[in-house]
């Protein structure tokens, strides 16, 4: 994928990018793996509010995807390539040999015609899906279970990819894109390969009016609010925080509180992630 750069014609135009989208082999999806998507514009199950500065934006549907790639020992073939409003990276439409068609998260360089399949025979090449167990050391993957049967949970975001360090114990060492080392499954499945739109980090939105066409709504600091609405609020003039540390909406600490209880799965992690 390549990006395109927008000739300055107005301010916001100026600096902005956009992907060329040369990938994409068909503009509409397949009709049978669509569902419908509700906004909830950052709200939880009570209706209210858990993230901010979500709302509005663009009409979307749901993809189906396939992140147990559990069609095994049956061969499909890359139909299209594939536009989600939903994911960054690209999606791949599979026509199996058994007629199933399902979508798949598209690898880096994966092309309308190749053969992918999935289980502990497939080739090692990217697209395949296979146990970790079966793969060598030192090979990329994404779209990573972390628990046998699930499907897959990590690294599904444009361009990443995680590499698997060594097997010991029934357990594979995975080095994530945060660079992160940690014990998984050697039973859980990976796909081999990069996962698409390695350009996506690149591209700038050049004025807020795309980001709201995205769902993202105005952040507002908290040095402009009144006391009520933020800690960091109110005084006359431009005034500095006032307080030891700076503090969240609800005050809190901000920047390097720790946040992250403790989890089952902490004994897992063998490499913290780089801060």
């Amino acid at each position: 994928m390549a990006l395109k750069l927008y000739k300055p014609t107005s301010p916001g135009r100026r600096g902005m990018s956009g992907a060329t989208f040369e990938e994409i082999t068909k503009g509409r999806p397949e009709k049978s793996l669509l569902r419908p998507l509700r906004k909830k514009a950052g709200r939880n199950s009570q209706g209210r509010i858990t993230v901010r500065h979500r709302g509005g934006g663009a009409k979307r549907r749901f993809r189906i995807i396939d992140f147990k790639r559990d069609k095994i020992g049956i061969p499909g073939r890359v139909a299209t390539i594939e536009y989600d409003p939903n994911r960054s990276a690209r999606i791949a439409l599979i026509f199996y040999t058994d007629g199933d068609k399902r979508y798949i998260l598209a690898p880096l360089g994966l092309k309308v015609g190749d053969m992918i399949k999935s289980g502990g025979d497939a080739e090692l090449k990217p697209g395949n899906t296979l146990p970790l167990k079966q793969m060598p050391s030192g090979t990329q993957i994404y779209n990573i279970e972390l628990v046998p049967g699930r499907g897959g949970q990590l690294v599904r975001s444009a361009g990443t990819a995680a590499q698997l360090m060594d097997k010991e114990g029934g357990y594979a060492l995975i080095r994530l894109p945060s660079s992160e080392v940690r014990r998984i499954r050697s039973n859980c499945v990976a796909t081999i390969g990069q996962a698409s739109n390695a350009e996506h980090q690149n591209i700038k939105l050049g004025k807020a009016g795309r980001g709201r066409w995205l769902r993202w709504r105005p952040s507002v600091r908290g040095s402009a609010m009144s006391p009520r609405d933020h800690p960091h609020g109110g005084g006359e003039g431009r005034s500095p925080i006032g307080m030891p540390s700076p503090k969240t909406p609800w005050g809190k600490p901000a920047l390097g509180y720790k946040t992250r209880k403790s989890k089952a799965s902490e004994k897992m992690i063998i490499k913290r992630r780089g801060r």
